[in-house]
């Protein structure tokens, strides 16, 4: 068979103040930009894991938008993948490719968590891992009788067996960085994550062997990679990292990672982190004042019981050479106005190298969707365009839906104008004197 994977990939708004400002505002895209460019792992996995007798071809949306019917004409299969801001384009390749007979199956995070929405375009849900029920589907299809639903909730991956990716398919070029999964879940539950939690409810973790064939896999197709590391919540297993990235140094990669506060209370681990090329890390603080943190995280409250030490925790990692990237959300239940003043000198007092600012986003499947939904603060339920964190879709507890929007977009004007962005860069510098190098 001919297989064709698509991934609707891309980052927008749909709010045209903020689409406005962000042509002037290059910091408030930076990270957005990357984001998009990406690659989707998740179909690469499939692709590593496809027989060869299949031909398989990798697509972004992009490169096909205008011209579908042509781009994906003589394919016995079409595998799409989507979030949820660009799932109806996604719905309505699906009914194109239908209507001209190509079987069509669709999976993510969205499908997982609406598996009844792409029937009606003529495409099978595939939900959960991927990866339990891929061959299920390639069989199926070479049969040409792919079933409406392939369900692999309840039977979880063995993550220790992840195929090599197939990042042979990719035109390298047009990437600013490739990704790396070591990890699938996150043992905190923040109410409106979407992440791997939603397709599995363990924590798990490859072979730290596995990890490095893919990095060298991605060495030979580009000789100084860079890496972002697709884990919900990396260096959990620290033990795991203490052993990988002695292995990694000497394979001359920069990377990127996401993680939680707790990555500063390891001074070994982030020196380790430098020596590997670790360039930035990714937090979560969510809010830099206790309100609005009561309740964020499920279990166990914690990042309620880590905030007075966010202001120490962004010094230290950046003290190591390790620019922080620090995120909040705005507009979490319990913020007021005041919240906006509190990120902007929570920011001018710490310095971290990057700042990221969203609203709060009721993705579908979230404890934070449910929670809305029940309470009937959902502005328009389904409009899954509206899914992209720059986007309000819900009214407020403690300040109007006008206010939240203005503030939003006045602390965007602020956080990201030229002057205050090269001052956190400045800061950095000044924090950490010797440039990044690493070790041969």
């Amino acid at each position: 068979m001919r297989v064709a994977l698509v991934a609707m990939s891309g980052i927008r708004a749909c709010d045209p103040e903020l689409l406005r400002l962000g042509l002037t505002l290059p910091g408030f895209v930076e990270r957005s930009r990357t984001i998009a460019s990406l690659p989707s792992l998740g179909l690469l996995t499939l692709a590593g894991m496809t027989p060869p007798r299949h031909d398989v071809e990798y697509f972004e949306v992009a490169d096909i938008r205008g011209f579908e019917d042509g781009a994906l004409a003589g394919f016995d299969l079409v595998a799409i993948s989507s979030f949820s801001a660009q799932v109806k384009e996604g719905y309505e390749l699906a009914r194109r490719c239908a209507a001209r007979g190509t079987p069509v199956v669709m999976g993510g995070l969205h499908v997982t968590s609406c598996p009844d929405e792409p029937g009606p375009f003529g495409a099978s849900a595939m939900v959960g891992e991927g990866e339990v029920v891929w061959h299920e589907v390639l069989a199926d299809a070479e049969m040409g009788r792919l079933k409406p639903r392939y369900d692999a909730r309840g039977r979880e991956y063995a993550f220790a067996n992840s195929p090599m990716p197939a990042f042979h398919l990719l035109d390298i070029g047009k990437y600013n960085r490739l990704t790396v999964q070591t990890s699938r879940g996150c043992p905190w539950r923040c109410a409106f994550c979407a992440s791997s939690i939603l397709l599995t409810k363990r924590y798990k973790q490859k072979p730290v062997e596995r990890v490095l064939a893919e990095i060298d896999a991605i060495r030979g197709l580009w000789r100084r990679p860079f890496v972002e590391f697709a884990d919900d919540n990396a260096f959990v297993n620290r033990a795991w990292w203490k052993e990988f990235l002695p292995e990694l140094r000497g394979r001359r990669v920069k990377w990127f990672a996401e993680t939680d506060v707790s990555v500063a209370e390891d001074e070994e681990l982030l020196a380790l982190m430098r020596e590997a090329g670790c360039a930035e890390v990714l937090i979560g603080f969510e809010s830099p004042v206790s309100s609005g943190l009561d309740g964020v995280e499920l279990r166990r409250n914690w990042k309620l019981r880590k905030e007075p030490l966010y202001r120490d925790a962004v010094r230290t990692i950046q003290s190591h050479g390790v620019r922080v990237n620090a995120c909040f959300v705005v507009g979490l239940d319990g913020h007021t106005t005041e919240v906006f003043d509190d990120v902007y000198r929570f920011v001018e007092e710490v310095a971290p190298f990057d700042v990221q600012v969203t609203l709060p986003t009721p993705f579908p499947g979230t404890p934070f969707y449910h929670q809305l939904k029940r309470q009937g603060r959902l502005l328009e339920d389904g409009a899954w365009e509206k899914c992209t964190l720059f986007d309000l879709n819900f009214r407020p507890s403690h300040m109007t839906e006008d206010e939240l929007r203005q503030g939003f977009r006045d602390l965007v004007v602020k956080l990201y104008g030229d002057a205050f962005t090269a001052y956190r860069r400045e800061a950095f510098k000044k924090q950490w004197a010797r440039p990044l190098r690493v070790s041969a």
